[in-house]
């Protein structure tokens, strides 16, 4: 546990050192946000509620969402799949520590520094312009519990889409389609609670829902005692289903590891 520990910190600090990389994700969340923010609202032009959103909800939504996109590792990260095609994954698996539990603590060693520097800035620059929702004392915690297994579960996603440079020499392609389908389905781009009914219902069995929506709705106080553990437990479900799939997919690929290149 103490080399993970240290690989988050150690982490957090090489992220640390891009400050230019930082501004410039927050000025883009930034802007994103308001631009989310002002079609959102041209919506409830028309009606109060939406999915039982009203326009508060929603803005607030869009500002928390900017905030936690770097948080919750949603831009296709390609660190191991670049490591397998260069074929230093090979070296990797000669040193003795477990491969996933070594990316997982590197992607929370980056949610650590993110939630600080690239979360806050995005909800206050959106809090100066509207007026948006703070959770309740009660919804704090939980808030914070489902942004951790969010982490994990997004994390369980790009492991999975990473991990498909064992069999293919390009995986540019199925890791944006792969998270394109998650950002649509996670509701990044608008709560799922737009959709169509049937479209709602499948969102939320999938795991994307557990990324960006749930996390949200807690902090929006929408899910309380049994919900909430139910929101919760869901979540949990689809980790471990991800970690247990990304473990098996590894076993497969260490019995044909192949240098493609490098």
């Amino acid at each position: 546990m103490r080399l993970y520990v240290e690989v988050a910190r150690r982490t957090f600090a090489r992220v640390a050192t891009y400050r230019s990389a930082t501004v410039a994700g927050v000025f883009t969340n930034t802007v994103f946000g308001f631009l989310s923010a002002y079609v959102l609202l041209a919506v409830y032009r028309e009606r109060d509620s939406v999915g039982g959103f009203d326009s508060k909800d929603a803005i607030t939504f869009t500002f928390v969402t900017q905030g936690l996109l770097a948080v919750l590792g949603l831009f296709g990260e390609v660190d191991l799949a670049q490591r397998i095609t260069s074929g230093d994954i090979a070296v990797d698996f000669q040193r003795p520590y477990d491969q996933q539990a070594w990316w997982l603590a590197a992607r929370f060693g980056k949610a650590a520094y993110y939630s600080v520097f690239r979360g806050i800035p995005p909800f206050l620059a959106g809090a100066v312009v509207f007026d948006l929702r703070l959770p309740a004392a009660a919804d704090v915690v939980p808030f914070f519990a489902t942004v951790l297994v969010a982490i994990t579960v997004a994390f369980g996603w790009s492991y999975l889409l990473q991990l498909s440079a064992f069999w293919l020499l390009d995986v540019r392609g199925p890791v944006q389609l792969g998270w394109l389908v998650a950002h649509f389905l996670s509701g990044m781009y608008i709560p799922i609670v737009f959709f169509p009914g049937w479209l709602e219902s499948t969102a939320r069995l999938l795991p994307f829902a557990s990324m960006v929506q749930a996390p949200i709705e807690v902090w929006l106080g929408k899910h309380r005692g049994v919900d909430l553990a139910i929101a919760l437990a869901g979540q949990v479900a689809w980790a471990i289903v991800l970690a247990v799939a990304g473990r098996w997919l590894m076993s497969r690929a260490e019995q044909r590891v192949v240098v493609q290149g490098g």
